[in-house]
């Protein structure tokens, strides 16, 4: 499955103009960064997820392409991306943005780019969905008043059951082949649909329900502004996790044994490299920090929750793993804030590929590169390590309380 990420920013948010100075709301500060990247921030943090593909008004969209490169020089989403234009209808954006993405694709979470406060799980959850098979997948949360339907002279004419009633939210996931279709069916009898799903649903598919978020909200009123104003939180009380992790290299007898593995460090393979003994992909570093992004939130260490003992978890990539953690800190009420990496090793020599290992870690974990330090040394041929006979590596990991933990 090949997931690429739609963060559809091409509405002209005339309810939010006179509140907004006349600015759209995708382009409003939220806590430092613009609304529309602030949603792909989030998004982006999501294991499983190959690029991303941002849809902007046509009359903004070189500003907006130049924003985009910007914010992603400061802080990578570590994702392939593409820009274009919207369309009339939010199904002429999303067709737009279909015709962007590459030949591989296989599914895509279309994102409305004012639900700002969306968290990975979410994201996560819709994937998981679309893994087992669903063809169209949409975060709800059940409505809580009791919902009138009203007819043109505002009598009521029916009060439906609010059990059954849900809330939708985005991203929403759906397989492209039946988008596709659904697109086709939509020209055909000329169909608008509100939601991305209703593409699906029109032709007779079903569509499968996963839990939302009542944090996940969208900017669409003035009131609603409010909600970007910076949170008044008492100071932030730091946490400090620290994780250290070792992996043997492979004698010339093991070199080919099932896992030894190529060396890879901060998801950078490094090329020439002794291969190294481990049952997932054997990355060092990122065993180190995900120790230590766990102990910032008390949880414990990596083989709790990921064992060697698992085969499904054979050769995985590392940066899942990590990945799964970071989802754990907004719950948490935690932000991650820095980290700290040391590789200790006689060979290889670590140096060369330095920046490369910090902007892959800084893509990963959502932080600007200045927030991610990468160094190396040698114990000056002692040990295991000076007789080339291993690798180890450091981590530590600083997060700030931002107040009481949320219940998404």
């Amino acid at each position: 499955m090949n997931t690429w990420i739609v963060l559809l920013a091409a509405g002209s948010g005339s309810r939010l103009a006179a509140a907004s100075g006349g600015a759209k709301k995708q382009f409003l500060d939220a806590g430092g960064s613009p609304v529309f990247w602030r949603s792909a921030q989030a998004l982006a943090r999501c294991a499983g997820v190959s690029g991303i593909v941002f849809v902007f008004p046509p009359d903004e969209l070189d500003a907006a392409r130049e924003a985009v490169d910007t914010l992603d020089a400061s802080a990578p989403l570590g994702l392939d991306r593409r820009v274009v234009h919207g369309g009339a209808r939010r199904q002429d954006s999303l067709e737009n943005a279909l015709s962007a993405l590459p030949r591989e694709c296989t599914h895509v979470l279309v994102h409305d780019a004012a639900r700002c406060f969306v968290t990975p799980d979410v994201a996560a959850r819709v994937l998981e969905a679309l893994r087992s098979g669903a063809k169209a997948v949409i975060p709800a949360v059940p409505v809580k008043d009791t919902v009138k339907q009203v007819d043109a002279q505002g009598v009521v004419v029916a009060t439906p059951e609010r059990a059954s009633l849900r809330a939708v939210q985005t991203p929403q996931g759906v397989e492209l082949e039946a988008l596709r279709a659904g697109f086709a069916l939509a020209r055909r009898e000329n169909l608008t649909v509100t939601d991305d799903a209703g593409l699906v649903e029109a032709l007779g598919l079903p569509v499968s329900v996963v839990e939302g978020s009542e944090a996940n909200v969208k900017i669409t009123t003035p009131e609603d502004l409010r909600l970007l104003a910076p949170a008044r939180v008492p100071a932030a009380l730091p946490r400090v996790g620290f994780g250290y992790d070792v992996h043997r290299y492979a004698s010339e007898a093991e070199a080919d044994a099932p896992n030894a593995r190529p060396m890879v460090l901060g998801c950078a393979p490094i090329p020439g490299a002794p291969r190294v003994l481990a049952h997932s992909d054997g990355d060092v570093l990122l065993h180190a920090l995900a120790d230590a992004l766990l102990g910032c939130l008390c949880l414990g260490d990596i083989g709790q929750h990921f064992p060697d003992t698992d085969p499904s978890l054979s050769g995985a990539a590392s940066s899942v793993l990590v990945a799964e953690i970071l989802a754990r800190f907004a719950p948490a009420g935690l932000a991650l804030v820095h980290v700290d990496l040391t590789v200790v090793a006689q060979v290889p020599k670590v140096g060369p590929h330095r920046e490369h290992i910090r902007r892959n870690v800084a893509g990963l974990l959502g932080l600007a590169p200045e927030r991610v330090n990468v160094k190396a040394t040698t114990e000056e041929k002692l040990g295991f390590t000076g007789r080339k006979q291993g690798i180890k590596a450091y981590a530590t990991a600083t997060a700030v309380e931002t107040g009481a933990p949320r219940a998404d």
